[in-house]
């Protein structure tokens, strides 16, 4: 058994694909499927270790925060590729490390140091942390670890 997303584009299934791809270093074409109806095709892809489906058919149904893709990243230099990567071409920033990118899909850019520091025990820490995680769009990881130092 595999469980993997599975996203619907009107028509860019492709075209996300791609983009996708030219992002995140390390991924690969799994898959292309024309389907009996000339309208609708389904291409599969890898992510680094993700498996993603993505399907070309008419949808009106936007993309929402329920569901999102996390980058945890390591260091301000990759948090910043992977967010001014990800909102290229019409992608839009979204409050505390969220953008959604220019197919509408939702993500997170989050340094894995803002993880590590919202779930210290020490609350007053960690609400320093989240306060001023608040007030940005992409995260910066100076700011939080001068929250964090107080």
């Amino acid at each position: 058994m595999k469980v993997y997303p599975h996203l619907w584009f009107n028509g860019r299934a492709e075209e996300a694909m791609e983009f996708f791809m030219s992002v995140f270093r390390g991924s690969k074409v799994l898959e292309r499927t024309k389907l009996p109806d000339p309208e609708l095709s389904v291409v599969r892809f890898e992510l680094p270790g993700l498996p993603v489906a993505a399907l070309n058919a008419n949808s009106s149904i936007p993309y929402n925060e329920a569901f999102s893709f996390l980058v945890e990243t390591d260091d301000q230099a990759e948090t910043d590729y992977y967010w001014n990567a990800l909102i290229a071409d019409g992608g839009k920033e979204q409050p505390c490390g969220w953008l959604t990118d220019k197919f509408g899909v939702y993500w997170q850019v989050s340094p894995s140091i803002l993880l590590r520091m919202i779930a210290d025990p020490d609350q007053a820490k960690a609400s320093r942390v989240m306060q001023a995680m608040y007030k940005m769009k992409k995260i910066v990881i100076a700011d939080l670890e001068r929250a964090y130092q107080g």
